[in-house]
């Protein structure tokens, strides 16, 4: 198959870039605007107790939790008699806006002590906004020209789930392509110092541009059928680049050795698709099987990454595979225009036999316990941080500290009482008597940490029914399909004691079947879904990563050893994201953040599966020059050191490269996107220097000839559907397979 593309890529060289030229400008066509058309959210479980409480609610009553808070402060007072006159105005025209199905405020609901300040100095609005997210984005967008300039001279500030989603949409395109701007060129810079030359630098590059406009283009087709996160936009450049240099660094890197070898271009493209050609085919497979694991969660935000990871891989490969040949067979030797230093570097790249990383791996080599045991110390100390991490889900704090919404839930954090923002509900099904109502809404108010709870039966406060004049938050508890009720706690909902709250409410015993909702039971929901689909997550990986190395390298062991390598290049960022972004440190060297003192769940399981397949990445391509090496010499030890001094310098480069695309996220607002930058920058540089630098030498030194081991039926199975670099036997092989003959007599 291989060969084949080599020979389209020359004999059809011209149709392939003009198809290629195409294909880009009707795909930034297409995916050009799909960023309007992506969402924010997708952090929530969608066939959960919580979201179907929810749903509910909402379907059943036109209510449910307050999506959007309107912070109103006024230097009169908000029990001034004009500012109630105004406030009641406010709630009036709020609750006409379309989208807008109920609203309710500190004037008109008899001052409900939930809904203004402990100071006294400004009052909430709250209105829920009915719709899914996209709907929920389009009322917000028509409403906001009529306010956001105050009204009838009520300063107002907006903020709630539905004004926080808004302004990570806008913040993440404003960091994306500030990000781009500043990214591109360095990029370019450091790709002309590593390939000491422009024409080849800008091969990447074009591979890249492929990668994402394909992959803009596929997303812009999912959101017809399904929703897509916004951040997928980040992951779509990040990867699209990183790999588009990763996988061109090695395919031109091959092409120009075969040419300084004396090859022609038909066959150095030829040899360069079947040897380097066939390693990126293999990577491309370990990434994208990587990131599928992804799949199996139920919130749209993991699935996000999948859809638009799998996408760059897939159109990465393609590119490797299909139009940098065609490229390189139009370019041919000019390949090497406008370069330097290339006399100098040629004869120790090609040889493999000097240079600094064969004296690396030698020097490992002769010590590798010690060394070995020294780094697995190192990684191991820089994990403990993650024993401390807690959990929460992504929420207006992420924002930048100057961001409205951030701004409003810093003041209602700070100021008033209770969650009023973050209520559960509790959707009963079927009829129930007010008594019986009663009797329930009584018992919930008695929990622990309950501030008040809303229904029927009125407003109930530890076993006390609220006397008149502090009514419920809402009005419409009563339908034909049951009722619903309104519990506003007093803790926050991702500690452990809004946890606890949300079992004692689902354990409390009910006249009626219930379902229970809000910020809580949605966090705790996802956290179920996100443990029981894990170790499936973590199972899919492992066994694709196996299979795939086994087939590259036919031992068992190989396969073994790069699981557990690769999980040791996870172990700073997992300690890293902790104890950066959670406790709080090294503000001045990643930006500033709000600590929130949690860790975004999701984050840790994304960063696993994208980091993960990078250094299966790198795994697939230092492998396989080190078994061509054996398969050549026999010699464990030479081809390690050979092997490594081949692809030692490549791979820190693309790594280095790699590692300067994650970190442009640094320059976002939101501070999960500088998490999964830094975190990923971190992984990748740790495995392509003390992973592949010290542990595997070690790792194959120890191990020597068992490195190439299996059991009988494996190699069997190996030597008939394997796959290795060369294509063919090499020479040296080939002549010891085949037995010497005596030499004819002489007449």
């Amino acid at each position: 198959m291989l060969h084949k593309l080599a020979a389209l890529a020359v004999g059809r060289r011209k149709l392939v870039l003009v198809l290629t030229l195409l294909f880009v400008v009707l795909g930034g066509a297409l995916g050009g605007g799909v960023a309007d058309r992506l969402s924010a959210g997708g952090y929530e479980v969608p066939a959960s107790e919580s979201t179907r409480a929810a749903d509910a609610v909402a379907d059943q009553f036109g209510s449910g939790s307050p999506n959007l808070v309107i912070l109103v402060r006024t230097p009169a007072g908000i029990d001034d008699p004009a500012t109630t006159r105004k406030g009641l105005a406010l709630t009036a025209a709020l609750a006409k806006e379309p989208g807008v199905r109920q609203a309710v405020s500190y004037w008109s609901q008899d001052r409900a002590p939930l809904l203004h300040s402990e100071k006294g100095d400004s009052a909430l609005v709250l209105a829920h906004l009915s719709g899914d997210e996209d709907q929920v984005a389009d009322s917000l967008e028509a409403l906001l020209p009529h306010y956001d300039k105050g009204f009838q001279g009520l300063d107002l500030a907006f903020g709630g789930q539905a004004e926080a989603y808004r302004e990570l949409t806008e913040q993440t395109q404003k960091d994306l392509a500030l990000a781009e701007a500043l990214v591109l060129p360095l990029t370019l810079l450091l790709l002309v110092l590593v390939f000491r030359g422009v024409i080849a630098a800008l091969l990447p590059l074009a591979l890249g541009v492929v990668a994402v406009m394909g992959t803009l283009a596929v997303l812009r087709v999912l959101v017809a059928f399904t929703d897509v996160s916004v951040f997928a936009m980040n992951l779509t450049t990040a990867l699209g680049l990183g790999l588009g240099i990763d996988y061109a660094l090695f395919v031109v890197s091959r092409f120009r050795e075969e040419l300084r070898r004396g090859a022609p271009v038909p066959d150095a493209l030829s040899t360069t698709l079947r040897t380097a050609g066939r390693t990126v085919l293999f990577s491309a497979l370990t990434v994208g099987l990587s990131l599928s694991a992804l799949l199996i969660f139920p919130m749209y935000f993991l699935r996000s990454f999948a859809y638009a990871g799998i996408a760059v891989v897939a159109f990465a490969a393609l590119g490797a595979l299909v139009v940098l040949p065609a490229l390189l067979a139009v370019i041919g030797h000019r390949v090497d225009k406008w370069s330097f230093g290339r006399r100098r570097r040629a004869t120790a790249v090609d040889r493999g036999d000097s240079g600094f990383w064969h004296r690396l791996a030698t020097l490992v080599m002769r010590r590798p316990l010690p060394l070995a045991t020294a780094v697995v110390a190192l990684m191991v100390f820089l994990l403990t941080p993650f024993s401390g991490i807690s959990f929460g889900l992504a929420d207006e704090r992420g924002l930048p500290a100057d961001a409205e919404a951030h701004r409003v839930g810093d003041v209602i954090t700070r100021d008033y009482a209770a969650q009023a923002m973050s209520p559960m509900l509790i959707k009963a099904d079927g009829a129930a008597s007010r008594a019986r109502v009663a009797d329930y809404t009584e018992r919930l108010s008695r929990l622990p940490d309950v501030a008040r709870v809303d229904g029927l039966a009125g407003s109930w406060t530890d076993g006390r029914k609220v006397a008149d004049g502090s009514g419920p938050l809402y009005r419409q508890f009563a339908g034909e399909d049951g009722t619903w009720l309104l519990l506003v706690p007093d803790v926050d909902p991702y500690s452990d004691a809004g946890q606890r709250l949300v079992s004692e409410v689902r354990r409390t015993p009910a006249p009626f079947a219930v379902r229970v909702g809000g910020t809580a039971a949605s966090f705790k929901d996802t956290m179920s879904a996100l443990g029981d689909r894990l170790p499936y997550g973590l199972l899919i990986v492992a066994v694709s990563m196996f299979v795939l190395l086994f087939l590259l390298s036919g031992s068992v062991l190989m396969p073994l050893k790069a699981l557990v390598l690769n999980l040791f290049s996870l172990t700073a960022t997992f300690g890293s994201i902790v104890w950066v972004f959670q406790d709080g440190h090294l503000k001045w060297l990643v930006g500033d953040f709000t600590t929130t003192g949690t860790t975004v769940a999701t984050n840790p399981i994304m960063m696993f599966c994208v980091a993960f397949g990078l250094s299966m990445d790198y795994e697939v391509f230092l492998l396989s020059r080190i078994k061509e090496e054996y398969e050549l010499t026999g010699d464990n030890t030479r081809a390690v050191a050979r092997g490594l001094e081949r692809t030692g310098g490549l791979v820190t480069a693309a790594a280095l490269l790699m590692a300067l695309v994650f970190l442009s996220f640094l320059v976002s607002g939101i501070t999960y996107m500088k998490m999964l930058g830094f975190g990923l920058a971190v992984a990748v540089l740790m495995d392509a220097t003390l992973v592949r630098g010290v542990l595997v030498p070690a790792f194959m030194r120890l191990a020597g000839r068992f490195n190439w081991w299996a059991p009988a039926p494996l190699a069997r199975l190996h030597r008939r559907i394997g796959l290795r670099e060369g294509g063919e036997t090499p020479p040296v092989r080939r002549l010891q397979a085949v037995p010497q003959q005596p030499e004819p007599a002489r007449r």
